[in-house]
């Protein structure tokens, strides 16, 4: 019997990560730099700052406060460069213990002070900002794997792990793996997976984080400590659990998570086609979705993104394929795909893009080389029916190429589902002037001419990066009368107002805030 592929992903830490991954330089110094979100805020006062440390670790240092009121959203790298950052906390906290997160919780709530939760902080639209100041509850000190279920292939794990140090461990220890692998990885945390509702890069075999999570344990508005439970294909009433997952810590903080974990997989195959036409590319990824056949990773590339990449010919789309696991299904399901991508005029192509795509696929970089030259860059993932796929795809690009200043719209299939998919897009714009106003109303007028058309046609409003901010001008558009039921599950939770406030498109007691 062969070996199971251990590390898989080929991840190098020589230390475990504890700490979040800077985004960006801020372009001045610390005493400079000013906050770009206004409005009403928190001020703490020294005997409360005082009664949190007694609970767990509490910072009030500038730098401190400074990296938890931003992420990756990519404007706020930018308010970065301009010596901003996005709402400075008053407090961060860093609780090692559920217990710990309760009474800050429940001391928060009696003050009426706003908490928002971070992790990561890999977020890129702008969540873990704490809008309204506050205290920031910093869970990357409530970290590691508690425990595993090895029959049941269930892992207890604390909400502040990273994605390396997960798999790593039960890699190792147990021969499993949860299968979670987004671009955001080594930056990432368990709890930030499920607050955002999150998507690995082999989530066509494995699925969401939705698909992933067996059960929480969740601390609520009032400090309450509470558990969805673990069993499997519960009928207990409405689904708990995924009330809390996708919620962005407005409802309630994790404090602990049981993931469904495999058998680390014994064989891999991969393989990649070139096709005419990026409607041709679909119909070959459907029909085989279709057919059962979803192997780990299913990416098709329009033209621009596969010359870019992959190095098409100029009209070409690529379709990478890649899937492990058991070798007779593994088999199976690729001769599946090929069948279904030749049927469509495909031409196969050298299976070492894949290989190209795993090395360089977390690459960042130019993210915040065209940041600091002021350039606008940004992606947005929308999930659609397949008979939807190819109008959504074209018309979005276009609405971003109509607007002035758009140099780039590209976009990539990245996840397939048995009734549709998630379209990923990437747009690069110049601002007329290198300047922070100039850039936040070409990054607006970009959103918003993308947001709109996707939702227009039929489109949702995310996949897997979840609202912060950033989208929750459009969230009463995508959820219509549905909205009011989200501002409910608030009021009934979190009566206070205390949870991660101004998110959401929510009412919030704590006033308005506004950004400039």
């Amino acid at each position: 019997m062969p070996p199971r592929i251990r590390l898989r992903l080929q991840v190098e830490l020589d230390v475990k990560r504890t700490k979040p991954s800077t985004p960006i330089e801020f372009g001045k110094t610390e005493e400079e730099i000013r906050d770009r979100i206004g409005g009403a805020g928190k001020e703490l006062t020294a005997q409360f700052i005082t009664a949190l440390a007694k609970v767990c670790a509490t910072s009030t240092e500038l730098a401190d406060r400074l990296e938890h009121s931003r992420d990756w959203w990519p404007l706020a790298m930018h308010w970065s460069l301009a010596g901003k950052t996005a709402r400075r906390a008053g407090a961060i906290c860093r609780p090692t213990t559920t217990a710990q997160v309760s009474q800050i919780v429940a001391m928060c709530a009696k003050n009426s002070v706003p908490v928002t939760v971070a992790g990561g902080r890999s977020g890129v639209c702008g969540a873990a900002i704490p809008v309204f100041g506050g205290v920031v509850v910093d869970t990357t000190e409530l970290s590691g794997v508690v425990g595993v279920d090895e029959k049941s292939g269930l892992v207890e794990v604390l909400p502040g792990t990273f994605g390396p140090d997960l798999e790593n461990e039960i890699n190792s220890k147990y021969e499993l793996s949860v299968g979670h692998f987004p671009q955001s990885f080594a930056i990432s945390t368990v709890g930030g997976w499920i607050g955002s509702r999150g998507a690995g890069q082999f989530s066509t075999r494995y699925g969401k984080i939705d698909d992933m999570v067996a059960g929480l344990e969740v601390v609520l508005a009032d400090g309450t400590i509470v558990d969805t439970g673990v069993e499997p294909a519960g009928a207990v009433g409405p689904n708990l659990t995924s009330l809390f997952i996708g919620s962005e810590g407005t409802l309630g903080i994790v404090t602990k998570v049981w993931l469904r974990a495999h058998p680390l997989p014994r064989y891999i195959k991969k393989m990649a086609f070139r096709f005419a036409t990026f409607e041709a590319g679909v119909e070959a990824m459907r029909t085989a979705i279709r057919q059962g056949a979803t192997p780990a990773v299913l990416r098709l590339y329009d033209a621009r993104e596969s010359k870019r990449s992959h190095g098409g010919e100029k009209d070409q789309c690529t379709l990478i394929v890649l899937d492990e696991g058991v070798e007779a299904i593994v088999d199976a399901t690729c001769q599946v795909v090929r069948d279904t991508a030749l049927a469509n005029g495909a031409a196969e192509a050298d299976g070492a893009l894949v290989d190209n795509w795993l090395a360089h696929r977390n690459d960042t970089s130019g993210l915040q080389i065209l940041a600091q030259r002021g350039f606008v860059i940004d992606t947005m993932e929308v999930a659609v029916r397949w008979s939807q796929i190819d109008r959504v795809a074209e018309a979005v690009k276009n609405a971003i190429m109509k607007v002035g200043g758009a140099r780039s719209a590209t976009c990539h299939i990245s996840h397939s589902y048995i009734d549709g998919a998630c379209i990923y897009f990437t747009f690069v714009a110049e601002p007329a002037e290198k300047e922070i106003g100039s850039i936040e109303t070409k990054y607006d007028e970009i959103w918003n001419a993308a947001q709109e058309t996707a939702l227009a046609l039929g489109a949702n409003l995310s996949h897997h990066h979840g609202v912060g901010i950033n989208r929750a001008k459009y969230l009463k558009q995508a959820l219509g009368p549905a909205h009011e039921i989200l501002q409910l599950l608030k009021d009934s939770l979190d009566p206070k107002d205390v949870l991660n406030p101004g998110k959401f498109a929510l009412r919030s007691q704590h006033g308005d805030f506004k950004i400039g």
